[in-house]
């Protein structure tokens, strides 16, 4: 198990030898014991991803390791970030009607399962705030029409600045974000959605898959680009469905698969595990 001390190491740059030396080098004259390391070079983009725990460091501080990276940035084109591991990350949940997923998250925030802290929960509907007040987190009923859109959106980001919010996560929030909402948070926003796409869009997926007699219904976690429903896929998962079962019994299947789904994708973000790489993901398990 992690200690207050031990931190977490993230990196990416264009892919070239010697990477590797130099980084663990830089523990390794520090005194700094690695404790896991994995790493990924993209033959495609031709770019490097680390991600390397470790500790405990003498003091809470890595401040004295910042000189060493900010050179190895200068030298390999690098993009690099230390975090602790004790730091949770704090995000911003958003939901319209459909509360699984939700509730899921706060189950698991609350009693560990993810390294979150949940800052508040915005909606364009007051019906989970009873929730909210059942595990005492801020709630926000910010009501969105096509003429009030933009100014909805620019409350959303006032809360984000004001919480220092680090991820928001759509938990079944059923409006489209705007450009400018997915450009200021941009790689900071996950979705989830049913796995139908392209071929079951719009109301009641389930309920059409029920109609053309699917065999696998499942879900995915993205992150939100301007494209709707295209933005990098984080996870995916299925579960095997058959002519027995009822539209209501799809929509309960699904509901659970939604929820592990974007569960894991906002556990995998909050411990760094994610790395954007073009319009895909690089996911260390």
């Amino acid at each position: 198990m992690a200690n207050d001390r031990d931190h977490i190491l993230t990196l990416s740059c264009p892919d070239k030898p010697g990477i590797v030396h130099a980084v663990t080098g830089v523990f390794a004259r520090e005194g700094h014991n690695i404790l896991d390391l994995q790493q990924f070079s993209d033959p495609t983009s031709q770019r490097f991803f680390m991600r390397v725990h470790f500790g405990p460091t003498p003091a809470p501080s890595t401040e004295h390791l910042k000189p060493a990276f900010d050179a190895l940035a200068a030298e390999y084109a690098m993009t690099w970030d230390i975090r602790p591991v004790a730091r949770k990350t704090r995000v911003l949940i958003m939901v319209s009607k459909i509360g699984h997923c939700l509730n899921d998250l706060l189950f698991r925030a609350k009693t560990g399962q993810l390294p979150i802290e949940i800052a508040l929960i915005v909606s364009n509907h007051p019906d989970f705030a009873p929730l909210a007040a059942s595990y005492g987190i801020e709630f926000h009923h910010l009501p969105v029409t096509k003429e009030t859109k933009a100014q909805q959106e620019s409350q959303v980001l006032e809360l984000i600045k004001k919480n220092d919010v680090e991820l928001v996560v759509l938990a079944r929030y059923m409006q489209v974000l705007s450009p400018m909402l997915c450009e200021a948070m941009s790689g900071r926003i996950i979705n989830i959605h049913h796995s139908f796409l392209p071929s079951f869009k719009g109301a009641k997926p389930y309920h059409q898959a029920y109609e053309r007699g699917v065999k696998i219904i499942g879900a995915t976690a993205h992150f939100v680009t301007a494209d709707l429903d295209e933005g990098p896929i984080i996870e995916q998962r299925v579960a095997r469905v058959d002519h027995s079962m009822s539209p209501k019994e799809l929509v309960d299947e699904g509901s659970n698969i939604e929820s592990q789904v974007l569960a894991a994708a906002v556990k995998w973000y909050a411990e760094r595990r994610v790395f954007l790489n073009g319009n895909k993901t690089v996911v260390f398990s």
